[in-house]
């Protein structure tokens, strides 16, 4: 059974004129990251909210985790972490006070004024996780201390108190640098990899959805595309060489030989569909001033889906 289960989801705000997510339907499997992608108002952020029970639903059925959303909210929650766009962590607070505080509230640990009265396991549990997320020499100090990536740490810290089975990013990167955001990642895939947990990610960086095991990207509130990585980049079908040689003219009668298909403006692109890069070039004699290979990115799917999807609505709002 999926850990994950979302059929015909609605969410119309009051006064809207269409729906914010309209129909959509999904299934996560247990263990997998799973990436919701689309541009600014597609509705992702609204779907999370509705799955992290934060928000109410106008239709459609939800099960996380065994729990039906419409009658079992506080179980689900339970189940879930999440970490939002902003940091939500209180500032005047240390490190482990802000844990400590989120322990006792999902009922994982008996709160104690010290960290000292906690109990051995939840003392156990703050080390291991600092330790994993290198927070370990700043986890009693204030947190309007921390670094906008020591934050997103502390966050995904926090999330994790309580063990969720299923872990939802929202966002998780945003405003960092690169270098922050690189390293956040390489913790959050040994925290995937060492717990099991099921974790459900929308970004705008979409390098780092390329390892997700499943994408669904939505616009205007629906899922118009869905598949892995994979999937996504090869139904663009647009895999070519980019060649060029002092003989331009030697170059073409030879592509004309073997029959490659090529178009030429500055440079000679043949078209690869079906058809395997280095066995190409091995087919070519003539000597090569320019060798490029061009392999469609997750991006390049992704702003392909996305474009076609807005040409559509411009149709249909013009018929």
């Amino acid at each position: 059974m999926p850990i994950i289960e979302v059929e015909g989801l609605v969410k119309r705000y009051r006064k809207a004129t269409r729906n914010a997510v309209d129909g959509i339907s999904f299934a996560v499997e247990a263990g997998e990251l799973f990436a919701l992608l689309g541009p600014n108002g597609a509705g992702k952020t609204t779907t999370i909210s509705i799955l992290t029970t934060t928000l109410a639903p106008t239709a459609g059925k939800v099960c996380i985790a065994g729990y039906d959303l419409a009658t079992q909210g506080a179980a689900i929650r339970s189940q879930v972490g999440i970490i939002f766009q902003r940091p939500s962590l209180d500032q005047n607070l240390s490190a482990e006070q802000n844990i400590r505080f989120h322990a006792a509230l999902y009922g994982v640990y008996p709160f104690h004024l010290t960290y000292r009265g906690m109990p051995t396991a939840y003392r156990q549990q703050v080390q291991e996780l600092a330790s994993v997320l290198g927070l370990e020499a700043d986890i009693s100090k204030p947190v309007k201390t921390y670094s906008g990536g020591m934050m997103r740490k502390l966050e995904v810290m926090r999330s994790l108190i309580h063990r969720p089975r299923v872990l939802f990013l929202d966002e998780p990167t945003l405003g960092l640098d690169a270098a922050t955001r690189r390293n956040l990642w390489q913790y959050l895939v040994a925290v995937r990899n060492d717990y099991g947990t099921t974790t459900v990610l929308t970004t705008h960086y979409l390098e780092e959805a390329d390892s997700a095991n499943s994408v669904c990207i939505m616009a205007n509130g629906q899922i118009v595309a869905r598949g892995t990585p994979g999937e996504l980049r090869s139904s663009l079908v647009e895999d070519y060489l980019l060649v060029d040689a002092a003989d331009r003219a030697a170059l073409k009668a030879e592509l004309n030989s073997l029959g490659l298909p090529f178009s030429e403006s500055h440079l000679m692109r043949i078209d690869l569909t079906g058809r395997n890069a280095h066995a190409v070039l091995r087919s070519i004699c003539t000597p090569l001033t320019v060798v490029q290979v061009h392999s469609p990115t997750l991006e390049d799917a992704y702003l392909a889906i996305v474009e076609s999807q807005a040409e559509k609505n411009e149709e249909a709002a013009a018929r």
